[in-house]
């Protein structure tokens, strides 16, 4: 059994993709356009959006390697309305201080920061922000015990 994080952006999937590629090394590792989705399947996947029309060019399903983890984004839940994220992080961990310095600062270039990267009681780096996405993050560097 696994769980993993299923994203849904406001039509800023790929560019989230390509912007994880650049700021951690994220690898793609499936994606599917609404466009490209069997003709059949189109009406199922109608119930997804809310009635909302989704141009073709919008991911229908990516799955995206992040590390050793893998999330999952999609545009599927586009509306009028920008998503808003909230009650969840996502979380990299890493035993290196300057790697971790370093995906803060990259993934949270045009985001806001919520709390400074910094050494606190329990990691040697710690720091929150929500990326230009609006995806809340966390990067942390543990203390060994």
């Amino acid at each position: 059994m696994s769980i993993g994080p299923y994203i849904f952006f406001d039509g800023t999937c790929e560019e989230a993709i390509e912007f994880y590629k650049q700021a951690v090394g994220a690898e793609l590792l499936f994606k599917m356009t609404f466009g490209e989705m069997p003709k059949d399947a189109n009406q199922s996947a109608e119930g997804c959006n809310s009635g909302f029309s989704i141009p073709d060019d919008k991911i229908m399903h990516a799955n995206v390697r992040i590390g050793n983890g893998e999330v999952m984004m999609s545009d599927g839940n586009m509306s009028a309305d920008k998503i808003k994220h909230a009650g969840y992080a996502l979380s990299l961990s890493s035993k290196d201080v300057d790697e971790g310095k370093r995906w803060f600062d990259s993934l949270s270039v045009g985001g806001e920061v919520t709390m400074p990267w910094s050494e606190t009681f329990w990691a040697k780096g710690f720091g929150m922000f929500t990326d230009k996405f609006g995806i809340p993050w966390m990067v942390n560097v543990e203390k060994p015990m």
